[in-house]
């Protein structure tokens, strides 16, 4: 590989912890983008391994709300031992009155949302979550070629700023730091270790219920 694309580890820090670095880099770059202010209020739609790196960025950022949605109960729990403020499971009911609503955690909506899961229904939600003149950072991968629905006016009334964020130029030396200085817990996204010989096994399935971040490990020899 390119010199350039090497960033030095410390040498006592757990390769399974250098291998969230490419991970972490790209929500750094979404994080970024979003420009959080101190004090802000953010919604990370999606619980996946980005969506849990994204709230422990938002909350280093300066926010001092932090909101996570996702269905997995398992996840909404850990997203609040990693610094999330509240967590909200869109299957119970209208997401947007449970977040933005008059009687809603942020009534209103937030300053800040980042879309992390990569699917229509989120990016729909994300615009309709965030306050007149707040962020929206679409961070989150959907397949080319697939649509949403979205409302240009309520975009052009309220000037939301909406914003995509690809890949991770330029951070992956802050997100290397950011690891191995410990300042992003990537040892409760690990859900489990396996050998190479299980992966094919394990990539056939489907994860298991609140399953984060599967690492394969090669064994020596």
């Amino acid at each position: 590989m390119p010199q350039k694309q090497a960033f030095e580890i410390p040498l006592d820090m757990p390769t399974t912890h250098g291998a969230f670095c490419e991970r972490l880099a790209c929500c750094l770059h979404g994080i970024d983008m979003a420009e959080i202010k101190a004090g802000s209020s953010v919604v990370v739609l999606g619980g996946g391994v980005i969506g849990l790196l994204t709230v422990q960025l938002a909350r280093l950022a300066g926010a001092t709300t932090v909101i996570l949605s996702t269905r997995q109960q398992a996840k909404r729990k850990l997203a609040e031992e990693l610094g999330a403020t509240a967590s909200v499971d869109p299957s119970e009911g209208d997401l947007i009155a449970a977040i933005a609503g008059p009687r809603g955690l942020v009534p209103g909506g937030v300053d800040v949302v980042i879309e992390c899961a990569g699917v229509a229904a989120t990016v729909e939600q994300s615009t309709r979550l965030a306050k007149a003149g707040g962020t929206v950072v679409i961070l989150g991968v959907m397949a080319q070629g697939e649509t949403v629905r979205i409302e240009p006016f309520d975009i052009l009334f309220r000037e939301l700023r909406v914003l995509g964020s690809f890949i991770n130029p330029f951070t992956h030396r802050r997100a290397a730091d950011l690891v191995a200085s410990g300042a992003i817990n990537v040892e409760k996204l690990i859900s489990r270790r396996i050998t190479l010989e299980e992966a094919p096994e394990v990539i056939r399935n489907p994860p298991a219920a609140g399953e984060v971040k599967v690492l394969v490990v090669a064994t020596p020899g």
